[in-house]
């Protein structure tokens, strides 16, 4: 990040009152009753006109704030003007994490919103629109809930770990990560699925839930999480010395990555559809 670059904690302050934005907005949205609610890759994966106006929202409050920036968002891909290098400013959007919670009413879906300078996340926030939980990191500067510093849990025995992890769409998909989650449950104390990454992500960082997995993330499901995450002092990545990305997220303090990034690589935990 070079030196004319933002300070992640000014990306940090837009961040966070543009997602609170967009989290009243889709709160109000839902409780006038979820609308158009249509269907991406599967028929199980959903997306409702909250999602699109959220998402249109917080691209035209940045616009406002940061006009020469670019906008990744889950709905609608990039936003923007390609701007000049060495001073590109791209944000990660999922308007909402956890549609189909969204969807029936549980109270576990989000806003994530994340600022990235010239390729690395320095700025996130992710906001449980049901309850209002704000999570938020700056890139050396911490991560925090509502105020409070976050560490990551103490476990240093995977057996007595609480992980988390999610399920794709795909229905093959999911019958391999079914297989994994039958080899992998009776050696951790149990398992946890919230049904949103970023909301997963924050629950590890703040050491309810003692690591997190899953395979099939994409960047605006991650971004924001991730931050919080590693900024909490916990270790993010794939397998097998592999950043995380599609093919896996681990994120587990250090003394639980390794022993869980070995059982998942015993269990094949990047492969399949």
């Amino acid at each position: 990040m070079k030196d004319t670059a933002p300070k992640p904690q000014d990306l940090l302050e837009i961040a966070v009152r543009v997602a609170r934005d967009g989290a009243a907005t889709a709160r109000r949205m839902r409780a006038e009753g979820v609308s158009a609610v249509a269907t991406k890759s599967t028929a199980t994966d959903v997306v409702t006109a909250a999602d699109r106006a959220v998402e249109r929202q917080v691209i035209a409050d940045l616009r406002v704030a940061r006009p020469g920036d670019t906008v990744l968002g889950e709905e609608y891909g990039v936003s923007g003007d390609r701007p000049a290098a060495g001073a590109a400013v791209r944000w990660i959007l999922d308007p909402i994490d956890g549609t189909v919670n969204y969807l029936y009413g549980l109270p576990n879906y989000a806003v994530s919103l994340a600022a990235e300078v010239d390729g690395v996340v320095v700025a996130g926030v992710v906001r449980n629109i049901a309850t209002g939980t704000e999570w938020t990191a700056t890139l050396g500067g911490g991560a925090y809930r509502d105020g409070h510093r976050l560490h990551g849990s103490a476990e240093t025995d995977l057996a007595q770990a609480l992980v988390g992890t999610g399920f794709g769409y795909d229905p093959a998909r999911r019958l391999h990560q079914a297989r994994v989650l039958l080899g992998l449950i009776a050696r951790v104390r149990d398992i946890r699925r919230a049904g949103a990454a970023a909301i997963d992500l924050c629950l590890a960082a703040e050491g309810a839930i003692d690591a997190y997995y899953e395979k099939g993330l994409n960047a605006w499901d991650q971004a924001a999480g991730g931050l919080v995450a590693t900024e909490a002092g916990l270790v993010l990545g794939g397998l097998k010395g592999q950043p995380a990305g599609p093919d896996l997220v681990v994120a587990a303090p250090p003394a639980l990555f390794g022993p869980l990034h070995d059982l998942l690589v015993e269990l094949d935990a990047a492969g399949g559809p």
